[in-house]
């Protein structure tokens, strides 16, 4: 260290000692999407740190934001010793801290990790090296408040597998500063994606111990298509893992749904409903569109909270945490497609990073669920948000919700902004594609039935594969309803239980250069996790690029 090191300290999330050379970004970070776990690289392309490694480094990021898988990846990273040497952020958040409690708690590895609060944080911009003495983080405080019930899940009453899974979920609401548990009525579990050894010890661990689920419980998409991944050519010691995991969880009473969009499954929850769901799509569209109520749960506190039935009565679960803190006001637009929605999602994330906004001008359209599955979708990859309102759409906005009385921040988007962001998806120039993805998040019903109308009559060109993720459940509607067979005789590939966030070589094949899609989403994450470049555009435009071998599309009519 240098002469000028400084010691660093705040709120203790997780206790240690650490020194070492910042890395500092402004920009929230998702680690799953955003860091390699098996370098430790930061491979988001559209980040201020992509191509920085982590380790080593003291990270100091504002908080993470897009997907809960991180807490997957910030366990690997340690396990692997690609990890930083501490992560300073500039205000509490749960999915990365969860990743270093699980490496404390179940292998005995751990990172100092602090809260330093806006001021303190903007200083760490011009500092070069620190040093970092955060003292224990102390006993559970009197606030918190346990039920006799809890108390004996706690002591063992439940087995093991719910007394290890309770003292995590009591951890992550001391962070939360909750004062008291709730019980939820069913959960979507996350942590079923493969990011490496740790995850299936963890998850494997819990199952040895006994756990069981004690409400209804879901999986999202995992990281193989279980009944195909051996013909699909995935390799065994990437599937054979990834196939044991899901097992895992299925052994501990979730169901094998195997979906990244459990809203689109025949039992959904109701408004108000007390739920436990990760997967950032799926927490945005549960709280926003279904109007249920959920944080957003970090792999590996999902399944704790199904083990015990309880969670922190702490942000979305509340209604002071659902209101907007700013308000968001359209160009005037006409003419709009399917497009307008993803490229929406993903341009006003980055403009509320961590706040909950509420969107005007968008009622005209009619919005249907499938444009904001989109929509939340790619909201939920570049924001932190559990959750947005769209004025005279969304349930809880369909009135106003009493915020037009609100005194909030407006923002006026403009037509440049648009454009600027539709540039940001269409990384690659127009020209020859090699593969059309569809289905992040997994395609619905109405969707594949929109994409066979697209389709009749056409013949896809030779060089370009076209493929669609969905559930089983879907595809099994799609099937009945005969929508299946004609997308196949055009060239169609389904892949079920997987999806495009999770999709490598050789599904992914090896000869793509250029990925078309119309999710806002997968357009994002697409350079860092395929290695290949990308272009966007509504799905009347990746048909034609099938059908024609190439995207050749400009701006959309709507975006002059």
């Amino acid at each position: 260290m240098t002469d000028d090191t400084v010691t660093i300290s705040g709120r203790v999330l997780v206790p240690g000692l650490a020194e070492g050379k910042i890395l500092f970004s402004d920009v929230g970070l998702s680690f799953w999407g955003g860091v390699d776990a098996v370098t430790g690289e930061v491979i988001d392309r559209r980040h201020p740190l992509s191509g920085q490694s982590l380790r080593g480094r003291i990270l100091a990021i504002p908080t993470s934001r897009g997907s809960c898988s991180g807490s997957g990846v910030v366990l690997e990273l340690l396990l692997n010793d690609k990890g930083p040497a501490a992560i300073l952020l500039e205000r509490p958040e749960s999915i990365i801290t969860l990743g270093v409690i699980v490496a404390e708690a179940l292998f005995g590895c751990s990172i100092p990790v602090l809260c330093v609060g806006e001021k303190n944080f903007a200083t760490l911009r011009d500092r070069s090296d620190v040093r970092i003495a955060a003292m224990d983080r102390g006993a559970r405080p009197a606030t918190l408040r346990l039920s006799p019930e809890d108390e004996g899940i706690l002591a063992g009453a439940q087995g093991e597998a719910a007394a290890v899974a309770m003292r995590i979920v009591l951890r992550m609401a001391e962070i939360e500063g909750a004062t008291e548990l709730i019980d939820i009525t069913r959960a979507h579990i996350d942590g079923c994606i493969y990011t490496g050894a740790g995850g299936l010890a963890f998850a494997e661990k819990l199952r040895d111990l006994g756990g069981c689920v004690q409400v209804p419980t879901t999986l999202n998409a995992i990281s193989v298509d279980q009944r195909q991944w051996r013909a699909q050519g995935i390799a065994p010691e990437f599937g054979e893992p990834a196939s044991r995991l899901a097992d895992a969880y299925v052994a501990m009473g979730a169901k094998p749904t195997f979906t990244c969009a459990p809203y689109l499954l025949d039992d959904k929850p109701q408004r108000d409903e007390q739920i436990v769901w990760a997967e950032s799509n799926a927490v945005v569209f549960a709280n926003s569109v279904l109007g249920a109520r959920t944080m957003k749960y970090p792999d590996y506190l999902d399944i704790c909270v199904a083990l015990t039935g309880r969670a922190p009565k702490a942000g979305c679960h509340l209604d002071s945490a659902r209101l907007p803190a700013l308000r968001i006001r359209l160009p005037a637009l006409r003419d709009i497609d399917d497009s307008l929605y993803p490229l929406l999602g993903y341009l006003i994330g980055t403009l509320a990073p961590d706040e909950i906004p509420v969107i005007e001008g968008l009622a005209e359209f009619a919005p249907d669920l499938n444009d904001l599955k989109a929509f939340g979708a790619a909201f939920a990859t570049t924001s932190a948000a559990p959750m947005f309102h769209i004025a005279g759409v969304t349930p809880e906005a369909i009135t106003g919700g009493g915020y037009a009385l609100l005194d909030l921040p407006v923002v006026t988007l403009t037509l440049d902004q648009l454009r600027q962001a539709w540039a940001e998806l269409n990384g690659a120039p127009a020209g020859p594609v090699q593969l059309v993805s569809l289905g992040n998040p997994h395609f619905s019903v109405e969707e594949i039935a929109a994409l066979g109308r697209l389709c009749r009559g056409r013949i896809k060109h030779p060089a370009v594969a076209l493929i669609v993720t969905c559930s089983r459940h879907v595809l099994e509607q799609a099937r009945v309803s005969g929508d299946v067979e004609p997308l196949r005789s055009f060239g169609v590939t389904f892949v079920t239980d997987t999806c495009w966030c999770m999709i490598t070589e050789p599904l992914i094949p090896p000869s793509t250069k250029v990925i078309m899609t119309n999710s806002g989403k997968y357009a994002h994450y697409g350079p860092g996790l395929s290695g290949r470049e990308m272009r966007f555009g509504s799905l009347s435009a990746c048909v034609e690029a099938a059908v024609q071998g190439m995207d050749t599309d400009g701006l959309p009519v709507w975006l002059p």
